[in-house]
């Protein structure tokens, strides 16, 4: 495998996967790798082993997001490593087919009764819900699921795939060798600390504790007046991503709380009662929006993720507000409505399955977050920005 410079682990770990296609010996198999390890590198050289070796095998690649989908897909055809048969998306357009009405148009979506594909390969598997996964083995077909176990455990309950991989990559490729937003998430993995001060171009943290207030407040200003396309602003609290979620609704000259048409929404809760669920965290973007009576909004939202769209009711309750309310007076659960509130600035959990250009990161520690779930937490808000990251908290 001269061809994909692959290290000694990789090899190994490449070396395990085959045998294990050749003969699985369980529905699925895990693989973890920190950043900059090369997951996708091993998915790749695995199909251009397999090509060569199984010609009519079909495998069927997916992840969370769209964005994933696309990042995966990429490095795939750059290596030649996506072949005619093979199929590349959302976990989602794999499971789900689409239902039309006599003019063509999609009304709804129901569960795909067979995946057309030998095997599946699932990319940033750590945001797998339980759910989803069992959705996933569902389609019985064996499984690879490859992902980062350095990251936070999903959004929702205890479910963790990766919590013990079955193989892990921990060195980091040759290639990602010197990337300051990956030598930075290493060292952060093992102190829990980013100490103020420049990492490499794009890369900086400012500290209340040692720079100068007027500079960070400047700095700040700054971000908050550039265009909020493809970029992140993470914290830790709910009440700092309100703040934030205001400050920038202001900068866009939007002065009520009021959700409109353009602004960029984020999913509170999981909706499996819609045509095709949608999940916990996933972004879109508001196309329309009306008021619907005492408590909802209807809505139409595109979803960044992967182009699909909700029409629907959505509470008004999830608007600016501090903790999600689960019951409202008179109204039965089914009536609640989907739960979404402004996007612009997340909490680190819920933006695992989102990376940006630039993130900036506002360091917030919770009192009960131990020293390993703060590892964690600053791990995978650092590995969320792919080029540039500014970090504000403590020193």
């Amino acid at each position: 495998m001269a061809d994909f410079s692959l290290s000694s682990d990789q090899a190994k770990a490449l070396e395990t996967l085959l045998k294990w296609v050749k003969k699985p010996s369980s529905p699925s198999i895990t693989l973890g790798g920190y950043a900059g390890t090369g997951k996708t590198t091993i998915a790749a050289a695995l199909r251009a082993v397999l090509a060569r070796n199984q010609q009519d095998l079909r495998v069927a690649f997916c992840a969370f997001t769209g964005k994933a989908s696309q990042v995966l897909r990429n490095t795939l055809e750059e290596r030649e490593a996506l072949h005619e048969d093979d199929t590349c998306g959302t976990i989602h357009s794999l499971l789900y087919s689409p239902m039309m009405d006599k003019e063509g148009a999609i009304i709804g979506w129901q569960r795909s009764k067979d995946v057309e594909a030998d095997l599946i390969v699932v990319d940033e598997a750590s945001m797998l819900n339980q759910r989803l996964w069992l959705d996933v083995l569902g389609a019985g077909k064996p499984v690879i699921a490859i992902g980062d176990h350095g990251q936070l455990p999903p959004i929702e309950g205890s479910f963790n795939l990766l919590e013990k991989p079955d193989l892990t990559l921990e060195r980091i490729h040759r290639q990602a060798e010197g990337h300051p937003i990956i030598q930075l998430a290493h060292e952060v993995r093992i102190t829990g600390k980013i100490p103020s001060g420049k990492f490499g171009k794009g890369v900086r943290k400012y500290s209340w504790a040692t720079d100068d207030a007027s500079d960070i407040n400047g700095a700040i200003e700054e971000i908050m007046d550039r265009d909020p396309d493809d970029r992140l602003l993470l914290c830790g609290r709910n009440k700092t991503r309100i703040e934030l979620n205001r400050s920038m609704r202001h900068k866009l000259g939007r002065e009520s709380d009021e959700p409109e048409s353009g602004d960029r929404l984020v999913c509170l809760k999981n909706e499996y009662t819609q045509s095709l669920p949608i999940y916990n965290g996933m972004t879109g973007i508001v196309e329309t929006c009306e008021p619907e009576g005492k408590h909802w909004y209807s809505m139409g939202i595109d979803f960044l993720e992967d182009g699909r769209r909700f029409d629907g009711l959505v509470s008004r309750y999830g608007f600016m507000s501090d903790k999600m309310k689960e019951t409202i007076d008179g109204l039965s659960h089914k009536e609640m409505g989907s739960r979404f509130d402004f996007g612009y600035a997340l909490t680190v959990h819920k933006a695992q399955g989102s990376q940006a250009k630039e993130v900036v990161l506002f360091e917030e520690r919770f009192q009960k977050m131990d020293d390993e779930m703060w590892r964690r937490w600053l791990y995978t808000a650092v590995t969320r920005a792919r080029e540039k990251l500014t970090v504000i908290g403590q020193e």
